[in-house]
């Protein structure tokens, strides 16, 4: 694999990367994501991390056994779990001197001209200020989300927001390692598809459906992601979040994950 453009990335984490299987946060994963976006910040890169798990590490914080079917207990624990997984990122990338800022979306406001260029002043300018936005939808008063009907999932809105802050690339972490040909989960056979310069549908069918019970999204979300970011321009690659420090290497250029180029042909 080349080396990709890389000066502005944006970093999508989702729910089954920051816990475990109880729902209880994965502390050591969270810091080590946090340890290497902020090292890749010092580097001179501009960085936005878009971060599901609100509802999860809610879910943990509050000692629930089962994430919740009615949409008003969905959205208290996004606002508690919110609360919590916002102190846990200052304080990982305070440690390495890093501040950050909440960014809390819903549909309505990148869909609105007005609304929509209020938000990339305002990723603009906490970039130019030298500060990591980390990047939700708020599920508190937009509960389109989590009925699958709103940005559809964190999957796309990582899509979107790197249209609007002009990225040049897209990783989103998530609990395999890329797209494979079949469920590497049921067929040891499976082969791991490096690259993807056109998403047809044959890619779409191997794509499968839902992810772990932990999130919202799957891998057949982050290929509906991946279309929408190279259609503009922008390189996407799905990849484990088991190891942030695979981050270097895929920006080293080594063979990390499934690479779906930009549909312009920019590397």
């Amino acid at each position: 694999m080349k080396k990709l453009r890389s000066r502005r990335i944006v970093v999508k984490v989702g729910t089954s990367t920051l816990t475990y299987e109880n729902g209880k946060v994965n502390i050591r994963r969270m810091e080590a994501l946090c340890k290497v976006l902020s090292d890749l910040h010092n580097s001179g890169k501009e960085v936005i991390l878009v971060s599901s798990g609100a509802i999860g590490i809610g879910t943990g914080k509050l000692l629930i056994q089962k994430r919740p079917d009615e949409t008003r207990y969905k959205q208290a624990l996004a606002a508690v779990g919110q609360c919590e997984m916002m102190f846990l990122y200052d304080k990982f990338f305070g440690e390495y001197n890093n501040n950050v800022a909440q960014v809390l979306l819903t549909k309505n406001i990148v869909t609105n001209d007005h609304s929509r260029q209020n938000v990339i002043n305002t990723f603009q300018t906490l970039l130019e200020m030298g500060i990591i936005p980390i990047v939700n939808e708020n599920d508190t008063v937009a509960i389109d989300e989590l009925v699958g009907t709103n940005f559809g999932d964190n999957d796309n809105l990582s899509a979107i927001v790197a249209d609007l802050v002009g990225a040049q690339l897209l990783i989103i972490l998530t609990d395999i390692d890329g797209l494979y040909d079949k469920d590497p989960r049921k067929f040891s056979d499976a082969k791991k598809i490096k690259t993807v310069t056109h998403i047809n549908d044959e890619i779409r069918r191997v794509a499968g459906g839902s992810g772990s019970n932990r999130g919202t999204g799957g891998m057949a979300t982050k290929l509906i992601a991946a279309d929408a970011a190279t259609a503009v321009g922008i390189n996407t690659v799905v990849m484990s979040g088991k190891d942030p420090m695979n981050i270097y290497k895929l920006l080293n250029g080594e063979d990390i994950g499934t690479l779906f180029t930009a549909k312009d042909g920019t590397m």
